[in-house]
């Protein structure tokens, strides 16, 4: 079973991604540059991709989508009952927050935003 609900935390420089298949189980966690984002989804059958309301969230959004997959962008809110206290290594705690977005994107109900138009 391949990908089939993506968590995307965006940064300025350096995004962390993590991948699930249909029964929770890891498939991918890893980190992209800027340059390699959309080289990445375009490799990956269409899939969700949760992703956290942010300045550019939007755009990743509408580039994304672009390639055929679903995109859902929900505000911190959503994102916040998933949050595991006292992680002190950056890479777990980063890991740790793309793995709460794929889940949020996968348990909470309600509505989504969806990416404004350009």
């Amino acid at each position: 079973m391949g990908v089939t609900t993506i968590g995307l935390d965006l940064a300025k420089i350096v995004f962390q991604v993590h991948g699930i298949d249909g029964d929770g189980k890891v498939l991918v966690r890893r980190q992209l540059r800027r340059s390699e984002v959309l080289k990445f989804f375009q490799g990956l059958p269409a899939c969700l991709v949760g992703m956290e309301a942010c300045g550019t969230a939007h755009h990743w959004a509408r580039e994304i989508a672009a390639l055929g997959h679903t995109v859902k962008l929900m505000p911190p809110a959503y994102v916040k009952p998933y949050v595991k206290r006292g992680k002190t290594d950056a890479a777990v705690t980063l890991a740790n927050k793309t793995a709460r977005i794929a889940w949020a994107v996968l348990t909470r109900g309600g509505t989504y935003a969806a990416p404004t138009a350009a």
